[in-house]
């Protein structure tokens, strides 16, 4: 009887080990963008289907935007309180490389793999030889024209080759619609650094030295005054920047030509502008000079696996899986519409397959196709430890100034931030 009553026990304890085994393992996450969040689940699910014996159960919080960065970096540099994994946007990145690093190094999962991605945007996420986060996209820069009012103004967009064919373009459709061709931004930096980037400049040089203020971002900040007040093919961005309220109604109701942005603007065309839905055709940006490039790799979320979690190894597996295994690199265009960051995926039939994007625009079945065309010209961008401080200056100071105001000249209010952070 004594016997028995210990095997029994014995298989009780062992019942409940397999059982506490099978429970998916919790992992928390933060990100800014709710977006993101659709993605992460998305991807759970198909972890879970293919690893049952590693299945996680993931808590995904989204916070504002500052409030998100400034709550995690609280917790990295205090030690308590961080996530397992979370979404850290590029310019607020350099800021979580600094000191005691409290992100968890990627490389075991990354290297394998290493050829497979585009590697300007590994090298973003990294600092001494170590990735730290894994991104979202390339982030090449597009053009996106409303086909119903260039149609109305008689602009054919594949004539578009140059800035100045950009310009003439906008003349007619002003006169011949009454419509600004573009918004440009005042209060971010989307309309501007994607500019600077195909004529191979940008906010710091390669060694991280500041290059705010050099000639060729003074003639482009330049251009982008005159393109509101001299060529008056444009207007300020309704609500500052192309991620308010007041401009997806504005843009979502016809009342703009064309926008450039990134490829990971897609998104916000099919969530927030519906009524756009079959009206929006995608094209290189134009160029500066002949031979000159066409796009430039904009904007980014690195994500990242932080030192604090009780999970490290499972953190990063998963985290691979979502955004660097071949899958899910699919999965962030079929999810999110996204220009994924592993190359050898773009030309995958997955990538031409019926989905809301392709159905959403009118080439949308076509635009790896088109990236491919230009994936030699998409310019990487330099982030330094100033990148943060820099991007604020952008927005909240010389965007307004230049743009809005006009209460300084380019020169001027691009002298006067550089000669700041220089200090």
């Amino acid at each position: 009887m004594r016997r028995l009553l210990v095997l029994l026990l014995i298989l009780s304890v062992a019942g409940f080990s397999v059982f506490a085994q099978n429970q998916p393992t919790k992992l928390t996450l933060w990100t800014f963008q709710e977006l993101h969040l659709g993605f992460y689940t998305a991807a759970m699910k198909a972890w879970n289907a293919q690893n049952p014996g590693k299945a996680i159960d993931l808590d995904g919080q989204v916070f504002p935007y500052a409030d998100m960065h400034n709550k995690l970096l609280v917790a990295v540099q205090s030690g308590v309180g961080a996530p397992d994994i979370a979404d850290i946007e590029i310019s607020k990145f350099p800021n979580f490389l600094q000191g005691n690093i409290g992100l968890a190094p990627l490389n075991d999962v990354i290297d394998p793999f290493r050829d497979k991605f585009v590697q300007a945007r590994l090298a973003i996420y990294a600092k001494d030889g170590k990735n730290y986060g894994l991104p979202f996209h390339v982030g090449a820069s597009v053009m996106y024209y409303n086909m119903d009012i260039m149609k109305a103004a008689g602009v054919d967009i594949d004539k578009i080759a140059t800035w100045d064919d950009y310009v003439k373009a906008g003349q007619r459709v002003v006169a011949k619609t009454g419509k600004p061709m573009v918004t440009v931004e005042t209060t971010d930096q989307w309309s501007y650094w994607p500019l600077i980037a195909e004529q191979k400049s940008d906010f710091f040089d390669q060694k991280g030295n500041v290059w705010l203020d050099n000639p060729t971002n003074v003639k482009t900040l330049q251009f982008l005054q005159d393109l509101v007040y001299k060529y008056k093919i444009a207007v300020t961005t309704p609500g500052g920047f192309h991620h308010s309220e007041q401009y997806y109604g504005a843009m979502n109701s016809g009342s703009f030509g064309s926008i450039w942005m990134p490829m990971w603007y897609m998104g916000r065309f099919t969530d927030y502008m519906p009524d756009l839905a079959g009206k929006i055709a995608i094209r290189p940006m134009p160029r500066w000079t002949s031979g000159g490039y066409r796009s430039a790799g904009m904007g980014g979320t690195g994500t990242a696996v932080l030192t604090q979690s009780q999970h490290v190894d499972l953190a990063k597996k998963f985290l691979f899986f979502a955004k660097g295994s071949k899958q899910g690199n699919i999965m962030i265009w079929q999810v999110l519409g996204f220009d994924p960051p592993r190359w050898d995926v773009w030309g995958d039939p997955a990538m031409s397959a019926p989905n809301k994007f392709t159905e959403y625009f009118q080439n949308g079945d076509g635009v790896f196709k088109m990236l491919l065309q230009v994936k030699d010209e998409i310019y990487p961008v330099t982030l330094t430890s100033k990148t943060p401080d820099l991007t604020d200056m952008v927005r909240n100071n010389i965007m307004v100034q230049v743009i809005q105001d006009r209460s300084k000249t380019p020169e001027q209010a691009l002298k006067e931030a550089a000669d700041q952070l220089r200090k």
